[in-house]
């Protein structure tokens, strides 16, 4: 197994250069260390808050935690995974992939975990970045902001919540020293998290109280252990695992026709959804409140076996008053009931359009990416450089989010552009690179122009797809192919570049390879 970056490494050579270093270990992260790795370079390193790999996969240990999109098809390209006992993965399975990856391609010595992070500026004069964390400080000709879109958990804004003397944390933060076995639990939120936290703790509590603001769609989850016959063509068969793999794919990837130009064809999942809902909720009274009302896709499509008939239980209660205020053991809602819990749970997601990252990062002209953000709104090249910021690259940047399927695609297609970047830099010699505003802004304008048509921006309702200027900076809007192959090569001719005299020694080994 590969040795981790210590403490002595650090120190004895702080503050330490880098030609690049990658903020953060997820599958992003993870994914682009392994592939320079595979080139030959080694003048990297990745700074990783946490104490493993993992990313979200790591933090979020929730009960019931599992992925919505089928295991073959949430792993690398380059790493797939015979193994999946299942259709679905849960949680520690997926870590435990993650973890296994990065041993089996020895990057974890280009690691340093429980590293914050807590500043990225730019120095015009020496074209690097000064990157300030807590354990010290880099520079580096080039950051990758690895961060991800769901790391900085989201906590709602209600009078008093501070003050609850309770049990009380967030989904992603889940504590798993706190005992709810017959206690009075409230829950906030009905997400992605929510539906799954809510039927593995429904049984063990008292009562619970789930807080819902809009109800999901859910569609069933064909989830199923996987028989021991396939585990084997999985893994001695050559080709069968690729094969369900581009199956699995190739369907997933017929939702975006409905989701993005023909909405009538997702009439189908509607009527699923509602005969799910019929037939999994008897009382009429629970079954309207937990209706959607906005058109199916607007929102995340969620899926679950569990989560209605969790509902339907005498111990639990759906709760669609609004929330005014927490207090010391109870949750008062809008309309004067007050209701005694000895825990709250936090299902509320995360800063995705305002992540606090953004106010650590400072680019050419001084301003903080939040401020970039906040004036001409969340937006960037292919989702992954931004005007103003010379020499970065961010992985799972702006619009390259998807409702549909996996996020794994288009990591390794931004993956592929960054690597290509970073090798026409040393190629040409290459000082600083900068997106050009003029090809970033008519990026983004066709990329809204195809979005209005969606049915994420017409569908009815509030999502966190969108940002505070309305525009969905969040998703994708067509086949995941398509940016897959606008970031196939690194167009060099859209940025802004200046070159260096000479090309480093470190330069010329890279460029020859």
């Amino acid at each position: 197994m590969s040795r981790k970056v210590t403490d002595n490494d650090v120190e004895a050579t702080s503050p330490r250069h880098m030609n690049t270093i990658i903020v953060g270990s997820g599958f992003a992260g993870l994914g682009l260390a392994i592939k320079l790795s595979q080139q030959g370079r080694e003048d990297f390193l990745v700074l990783e808050r946490g104490s493993d790999v993992g990313g979200t996969w790591r933090d979020n240990t929730y009960p019931g935690a599992a992925c919505d999109v089928p295991s073959h098809l949430y792993s690398y390209s380059f790493a797939l995974n015979p193994d999946w006992t299942r259709s679905f993965s849960k949680q520690g399975e997926i870590q435990a992939y993650i973890r296994s990856v990065a041993e089996r391609y020895n990057v974890l010595d280009r690691h340093l975990f429980d590293c914050d992070v807590q500043g990225v500026v730019w120095n015009e004069d020496t074209a690097t970045w000064t990157v300030t964390t807590s354990r010290g400080t880099f520079t580096a000709d080039t950051v990758v902001s690895a961060v991800g879109a769901l790391c900085e958990p989201s906590l709602p804004d209600i009078k008093g919540i501070n003050d609850f003397e309770g049990e009380i944390f967030h989904s992603a933060r889940w504590n798993h020293d706190a005992n709810l076995e017959g206690k009075r639990v409230a829950i906030i939120g009905t997400g992605a998290s929510s539906i799954q936290i809510v039927p593995a703790i429904a049984n063990k509590v008292a009562s619970l109280d789930v807080y819902q603001r809009t109800a999901p769609w859910l569609l069933p989850r064909m989830d199923r252990p996987y028989l021991l016959p396939e585990r084997l063509a999985f893994k001695h068969i050559p080709g069968v695992q690729r094969l369900s793999r581009a199956a699995i794919y190739a369907a997933r990837e017929t939702q975006v026709v409905g989701l993005t130009r023909f909405p009538l064809l997702m009439k189908g999942f509607e009527a699923l959804s509602r005969a799910k809902l019929q037939f999994e909720i008897r009382d009429a009274e629970l079954r309207k409140k937990v209706t959607p009302n906005y058109r199916i896709g607007c929102k995340r499509m969620l899926i679950s076996n569990e989560y209605y008939p969790a509902l339907d239980r005498d111990n639990v209660d759906v709760i669609t008053d609004g929330i005014a205020e927490v207090r010391a053991n109870s949750i008062v809602t809008k309309d004067g009931t007050e209701r005694e819990i000895d825990a709250l749970i936090v299902a509320t997601g995360f800063h995705v359009t305002d992540s606090p990252t953004y106010n650590t990062i400072v680019g050419r002209d001084g301003r903080t990416l939040s401020e970039v953000f906040d004036e001409v709104g969340q937006q960037a090249y292919k989702g992954t450089s931004i005007a103003n910021f010379p020499n970065m690259f961010f992985l799972v940047g702006p619009n390259v989010g998807l409702g549909h399927t996996s996020m794994v695609f288009m990591i390794e297609s931004q993956i592929n552009y960054v690597v290509d970047a970073l090798k026409t830099i040393a190629a040409k010699g290459i000082r600083t690179v900068e997106v050009r505003g003029d090809k970033q802004r008519a990026y983004n304008q066709d990329l809204q122009d195809k979005l209005a048509k969606t049915v994420w921006n017409t569908g009815g309702c509030a999502s966190w797809y969108l940002d505070k200027h309305g525009n969905n900076t969040t998703l994708w809007p067509d086949f995941t192919f398509q940016f897959r192959s606008i970031t196939r090569q690194f167009d060099v001719d859209a940025y802004n570049v200046t070159t260096s005299d000479a090309l480093s020694a470190d330069q010329k080994v890279v460029a020859a390879q």
